[in-house]
């Protein structure tokens, strides 16, 4: 067989490698360009913002909270079975507390979104501003607390933080813009690969997807990197920063 062989070089099949090649890139604007995103009313770019924010404060939450998540509520419920197993360095308190919090918030995201109705930029912008104020009491703990944090500051973050990421996960379902959950990736890589041209799929909104996915990494890293060469209190105000960014920005009404 010749060199070529099994391989589509006929100008079609470079054609077809093109289209998808530029889907990909075009994906980018998309998602992070609110003026491309009509139909969406300009809420991706600052979904991707909120995801940030998640993987910002989940790196506290574990990392000097107890071993806890306040956005990843599987998270939670593993570590209680964990524990309930036998397994050490775990908080069982601080994992209940996490799911007794988490749950209210999205009670009070819900009625949020029932007074704005179809408004959906009013909707995140008052669910975030929610969500900054309790941010913003969280900084004042972490910075009364000081580096070493006590239990009782370890759990007042965890309330605080949790009720905030319940009514930023109810709000992005409320919201249902696709692939942008904010708080959870497990259905996002799921739909990288099963959408997959491997899979048998388009490809379709894998640019996306993948932002998403690099967005909870940075937040990851930055939460991270925060509090272990500055302080607890580091990353609630990065956090509480891009809170503030978003709710300001979702309350501008963009230019038809």
């Amino acid at each position: 067989m010749g060199r070529g062989a099994g391989r589509d070089v006929s100008p079609l099949g470079a054609g077809r490698q093109g289209e998808l090649t530029g889907a990909a890139w075009l994906g980018i604007p998309q998602t992070l360009g609110p003026r491309a995103t009509e139909k969406e009313d300009g809420l991706p770019p600052l979904l991707i913002l909120l995801t940030i924010v998640t993987g910002v404060v989940d790196a506290l939450a574990y990392l000097r909270l107890g071993h806890v998540f306040v956005a990843n509520m599987t998270g939670n419920v593993v570590f209680i079975g964990f524990a309930a197993a036998g397994a050490g360095g775990l908080s069982v308190p601080g994992s209940l507390i996490a799911l007794a919090c988490f749950l209210p918030g999205g009670v009070a995201a819900g009625r949020i979104a029932a007074r704005f109705g179809d408004d959906r930029r009013r909707q995140l912008r008052a669910a975030v501003a929610v969500e900054f104020a309790l941010c913003a009491v969280a900084v004042v703990v972490a910075a009364v607390a000081g580096r070493h944090l006590g239990t009782g500051s370890r759990y007042a973050l965890i309330v605080l933080l949790s009720l905030g990421m319940g009514a930023q996960n109810a709000t992005a379902r409320r919201l249902a813009v696709p692939d942008l959950t904010t708080t959870v990736l497990t259905q996002t890589l799921t739909g990288i690969a099963a959408d997959s041209r491997v899979g048998g799929g388009t490809g379709g909104g894998t640019t996306r997807r993948v932002i998403a996915v690099l967005a909870m990494l940075i937040g990851a890293i930055a939460g991270a990197l925060l509090l272990l060469h500055l302080a607890p209190v580091a990353p609630l105000v990065c956090a509480a920063l891009l809170l503030a960014f978003v709710a300001v920005a979702a309350g501008r009404r963009r230019d038809a």
